[in-house]
């Protein structure tokens, strides 16, 4: 038997390949839909003729029902399988980006992000779970950091396309022409997707109601290792979000006095770093388990430093090298928060995987959130003083540090006795 290759796993191969890409495009399409936001932000206020508190309840209201839906979602994507899951997200995503078009009205566009944060929901643990069915274990590491890769390059598209767009075609015509995206995902989905191989058919699992459900729950959160990649992906992945997902460009333009081109260069290189990141992360935590949390937790050094530097330079404006280091930083958040998810996905079985990722992925869209809102509350209070403002980073940071540092040595010591546990199982596994 192969060393590398554990009982049971799946082939992997060019067919999984083709049915996991179908899985990541409709993933990448929920970030273009899901950023988009972040390119139109000043053009929003002036749409709807809100201020920054109100704006900043478009992506919180869209971030409050991407996290307050990831554990049922978890619980469907186990149950229901992914192409179920990936498909009812493609059409709610689609109407969402549809009804934002259109919109009359304040109201009516919050109603349509909320609906486009439900369907982004089920997207990203559909395409981590379909990872999981359809490529070896070993490759877990990898495979997540290029979904996120992917998604990062729809963030791209909303940065250099559809601000173009929006800026030469109008805003219900950008906004309208990018939700057929959706519809070529939705098709795809429903011709082409399988949920795993042939002859790697998940072993049924009694379904009991609220009582299973429950149980699921609480067996994931018991896991020191779940919680542990919950708070990894809390403290890491909320600066960059913030900053793609509405904040970046208004504090480079309105606090550091750069142009819309520039700042939107800027944005970009956000995206590509984490592009690049992601990739090195991705295997250097295949070839070196051990890695995780060094990874994790200088990325959180880092980005406090890199910020703490930017917001305290003694001068109106930080100068453009400062600005060009703190974004390629900031591009190394998203491929941390990946990590998270190696932490939960060891520590918990495949009939749990969904549960667990749910409940990892809502990590770092809680802090997004509360940092959204933090950030407006304060520049409305401050009189749009984004130095003051932008220290709520700081704060969510060292909550998530804290409940790392409390749980580490937990997480391993657990870890620790289930690679006893397997190996003596692959023993008696005959070659």
């Amino acid at each position: 038997m192969n060393k590398l290759t554990l009982p049971g796993d799946p082939p992997g191969g060019v067919r999984a390949v083709g049915v996991w890409s179908i899985g990541v495009a409709v993933y990448f399409v929920a970030v273009i839909f899901r950023t988009s936001l972040g390119v139109a932000g000043l053009d929003a206020a002036d749409r709807f003729h809100v201020n920054a508190s109100a704006l900043s309840t478009f992506s919180i209201l869209q971030l409050l029902v991407y996290a307050g839906m990831q554990i049922p979602v978890g619980l469907m994507v186990d149950r229901l399988g992914t192409k179920k899951v990936l498909a009812l997200g493609a059409v709610l995503f689609t109407i969402g980006q549809l009804g934002f078009a259109f919109s009359p009205s304040y109201g009516t566009a919050l109603a349509s992000r909320a609906l486009l944060g439900c369907g982004d929901a089920m997207t990203f643990i559909s395409v981590l779970r379909l990872g999981t069915r359809w490529f070896p274990a070993r490759r877990g590491p990898m495979v997540a950091q290029l979904a996120a890769l992917v998604g990062m390059a729809g963030n791209l598209i909303s940065t250099l396309v559809l601000a173009r767009l929006l800026h030469s075609i109008g805003w219900t015509q950008a906004f309208a022409g990018s939700a057929l995206a959706g519809v070529v995902v939705l098709v795809l989905t429903l011709l082409f997707l399988k949920d795993h191989p042939e002859g790697h058919e998940p072993a049924p699992s009694p379904h009991q109601g609220s009582a299973y459900v429950r149980r699921q729950i609480a067996e994931a959160w018991r896991e020191p290792g779940t919680r542990l990649g919950m708070w990894v992906h809390f403290t890491t992945q909320f600066p960059a979000m913030v900053f793609l997902l509405l904040w970046g460009l208004p504090f480079l333009v309105e606090a550091e006095g750069l142009s819309r081109a520039t700042a939107g260069e800027l944005l970009t290189l956000v995206v590509l770093s984490n592009m690049v990141v992601g990739l090195v992360y991705g295997q250097v935590i295949a070839r070196h388990h051990t890695a995780r949390l060094p990874l994790a937790l200088c990325t959180v050094a880092a980005t406090a430093l890199l910020w703490a530097a930017t917001l305290a330079y003694p001068a109106p404006h930080a100068p453009m090298w400062l600005l060009i280091v703190l974004c390629t930083v900031l591009g190394a958040c998203g491929p941390a928060s990946m990590i998270g998810f190696d932490f939960a996905r060891p520590a918990n079985p495949p009939e749990r995987q969904g549960t667990a990722s749910g409940i990892t992925n809502m990590g770092g869209f809680i802090a997004s959130m509360t940092t959204l809102l933090a950030i407006g509350v304060l520049l409305d209070a401050t009189g749009d003083d984004y130095q003051v403002a932008f220290t709520a980073v700081f704060v969510l940071q060292a909550i998530g540090l804290s409940q790392i540092l409390r749980l580490r040595s937990r997480a391993a010591r657990r870890e620790r006795e289930r690679l006893v546990a397997s190996r003596v199982e692959t023993v008696h596994v005959p070659a």
